[in-house]
């Protein structure tokens, strides 16, 4: 399938919100997130949504609105040129003690049965200690936090534990520009 590019969703392509992103009216893109993932296209890369949504599991939201913010998702991507290859989700609530959310690999694992994919040909940009630990733990060769959303204090936590990512950006545009200047695909 070629190179992957993983990503979370709250807090690296669109704004995230401690009330939750509940519908699609609530969803607002980070300032240059769609046009970082066209640019990702562009040059060769495959994207791939990587995302918790316990709110499906909290009885929050239903199926259906999770869908219509994925679909305002893809179509503001597809607007700026890029596409969105599919998405992985984890329903649950924390408490469920599940295998697909993260930290856990699930989802990534998931994607990786579906489309045949080399984990040596993966990375995964997030914003949080928990994408950061769910790319180790899936074996993604390389690893992005980018700081809107909890990257700033998800720093502080891996620093703690002696993780550092390959890369450490401002937002998605700028770790889309790294990817595309360091990773040979």
């Amino acid at each position: 399938m070629g190179y992957i590019v993983f990503l979370d969703r709250d807090g690296v392509i669109n704004i995230d919100s401690s009330e939750y992103i509940k519908n699609k009216s609530e969803f607002k893109f980070i300032p240059k997130s769609p046009e970082a993932i066209a640019l990702l296209c562009k040059n060769g890369f495959h994207v791939i949504v990587i995302t918790n949504q316990s709110m499906i599991g909290r009885n929050m939201v239903t199926q259906e609105s999770l869908d219509a913010i994925f679909k305002k998702m893809k179509n503001g991507v597809k607007k700026a040129g890029g596409e969105i290859k599919d998405i992985f989700f984890c329903p649950h609530a924390p408490e469920d003690n599940c295998s697909c959310r993260k930290p856990k690999p699930g989802l990534i694992l998931d994607a990786q049965k579906k489309y045949h994919i080399d984990l040596d040909q993966s990375c995964m940009v997030g914003d949080s200690i928990k994408d950061i630990e769910c790319a180790i733990n899936a074996g993604c060769s390389k690893i992005l936090l980018v700081k809107t959303g909890n990257g700033s204090m998800a720093e502080h936590q891996l620093s703690s534990k002696g993780i550092t990512p390959d890369f450490i950006g401002s937002d998605l545009y700028e770790a889309a520009l790294w990817i595309i200047k360091n990773v040979k695909i």
